[in-house]
Parts: C-alpha cells; sequence; structure tokens
C-alpha cells in the first residue's frame, strides 16, 4: 500500500462530501484502489470505525481487507520511536495529550507509514502552534513521513467520479 487512510478522512467523507448513498462511487473507488495496492489503512482505524452505528460501520465490517495489521515487529518499534519522541514535548503540551494520542489509532498509522514508505491521509493541518494535543501531521514531520489530504490523494492518483445516464 501506498497511502494509508486516517478514520477521519472516511468520517469527513461520509458525513459531509461522499455520503454512501449519494456518491458510491467513491466508496467503490477506494476498493478499487486497495485492490490496485494504493490505498490501505490499518485494523486500529476499523475498530475505531467499528465502534458507530451507521452506514460507515457496516462499510467498515463488510471490507475488513481495507485494513491491515500493525502489530509487526517494524511497525512496534517505529510505535516506539514515536513515543519516545513525543513524550519529549509533553511539558508544553496540554495535560492528557499525550495519553489521548497514544489511546488512538494515530500513531499506529503513522508507525505503519514509516515501516512501509506510505503516505499518510488525513485531514488534519500542520500547525506547530498546537499544544491541546498530537496531530497527525505534526507528528509525521518529526519523522519525515510524507501526509496529504483526502483531495490532493484524489487528484493524485486521478479519481473521477462521472454521472452516466
Amino acid at each position: 500500500m501506498k497511502h494509508l487512510l486516517d478514520s477521519n478522512t472516511l468520517i469527513e467523507a461520509k458525513n459531509r462530501y461522499y455520503g454512501m448513498t449519494i456518491c458510491p462511487g467513491y466508496w467503490a473507488w477506494i476498493l478499487q484502489q486497495h485492490q490496485a495496492l494504493e490505498i490501505a489503512s490499518i485494523v486500529q482505524v476499523r475498530e475505531e470505525l467499528a465502534r458507530g452505528n451507521d452506514d460507515l460501520t457496516q462499510w467498515v465490517k463488510g471490507n475488513t481487507h481495507l485494513f491491515e495489521y500493525a502489530n509487526d515487529q517494524p511497525t512496534q518499534a517505529a510505535f516506539a520511536d514515536i513515543v519516545a519522541k513525543i513524550a519529549e514535548q509533553v511539558p508544553v503540551m496540554k495535560a492528557g495529550a499525550l495519553e489521548e494520542f497514544l489511546e488512538g489509532a494515530d500513531p499506529w498509522l503513522i508507525a505503519k507509514a514509516m515501516t512501509t514508505g506510505a503516505v499518510v491521509v488525513t485531514h488534519e493541518v500542520y500547525n506547530l502552534d498546537i499544544k491541546r494535543k498530537f496531530t497527525i501531521p505534526n507528528v509525521c514531520s518529526l519523522f519525515g513521513v510524507p501526509y496529504m489530504n483526502t483531495f490532493e490523494l484524489l487528484g493524485k492518483l486521478d479519481a473521477r467520479f462521472v454521472l452516466h445516464h
């Protein structure tokens, strides 16, 4: 896989611009790009999304092959590197920011990208002034991991959702 999807890319798509009944082509495109080894995500993202009770939850449960395991040794080692590096920033962050970050899928997503050379796809934005939480782009930048948003991904992979009558 060359691109790893953060949960917010799927949630935002479902809630806003690519509703599952409005633009089913988007969801089919994700699966097509997964088969082409361009797009994947990780089990921790699947677990976050599976806690819901909506169309996205059902889609995630029906497409478990999209979500790869992030428990291999290289990914665990990268996760440990992430923990060590961001722990250095704890004194300038809001209390509990480290624990909140480590409880979610984000550090595992970044660790998997580090070990596979993938690009992280997220709607979070790079901003070093954010002190209330650790963001994917800020942590990615510490490790030289590339990231982009959904629309950059769509352009990069030449996505086309064409209306046929």
